[in-house]
């Protein structure tokens, strides 16, 4: 089981979170608050993308969904906010931000970059997949109901290779290792809140009260 750290421990590691976030909600937000005290991360940035290569088109817009976002996280000074990928309006690949973070950050700072179970598993169906472990490390945060097992033995023996149960290794170099983080299973989807909206029913428990009032003041996620 992945061990516990205090926050002066990977002070220095550069924490990012992705995501469409459309509506942002406790299954993003709590994960990764769990992950940042386990492993003794004092901040991390949540990147909103504007055009998903590998899911459908939101139902907010961008600015929609940064404004959510800045709402569900304005009491929580754990989190920032980089809004550079709404800026595109060409497909967000998380390894072409995670190569110019570099570059802005120089090549010894340590970055890591957020990602849930069930996008671990389908890796290596992103793009450029293979440079990720060269640019930042992968935090993984747990999912419900998703298996251990990657793909194939060959993703298997990648995933083995770079896997360290030890978060105090995260500072020991730039990028290149997976640490499994024992995060609660938060067991809530944007598809779930946007089904439940257009059913016309509750959705308070799912996600901050700002983000819930923005939905209604917008009126968004209503047939």
């Amino acid at each position: 089981m992945p061990d516990t750290f205090t926050a002066r421990h990977l002070a220095t590691v550069d924490a990012f979170f992705g995501g469409t976030f459309d509506p942002v909600h406790y299954g993003h937000l709590k994960p990764v608050e769990a992950l940042a005290q386990q492993v003794g991360l004092s901040s991390v940035t949540l990147l909103p993308n504007n055009v998903p290569p590998h899911r459908p088109q939101p139902e907010a817009t961008a600015q929609q969904r940064l404004e959510m976002v800045k709402l569900a996280i304005a009491d929580h000074p754990l989190f920032r906010v980089d809004d550079r990928e709404l800026q595109r309006e060409t497909p967000s690949y998380t390894i072409e931000t995670l190569e110019t973070l570099r570059k802005e950050r120089g090549a010894k700072a340590s970055l890591a970059f957020i990602i849930g179970q069930d996008s671990l598993l389908n890796l290596y169906k992103w793009h450029r997949w293979e440079s990720l472990l060269a640019v930042c490390h992968l935090l993984v945060c747990a999912r419900p109901g998703y298996r251990q097992q990657l793909d194939t033995p060959q993703l298997q023996a990648w995933f083995e290779e770079h896997a360290v149960s030890c978060a105090g290794r995260l500072s020991e170099k730039p990028a290149g290792f997976i640490y499994l983080a024992d995060t609660p299973l938060v067991n809530v989807s944007a598809t779930e809140i946007r089904k439940r909206r257009h059913a016309g029913q509750d959705c308070d428990h799912l996600l901050p009260p700002a983000v819930q009032h923005y939905i209604d003041s917008q009126g968004l996620y209503r047939e």
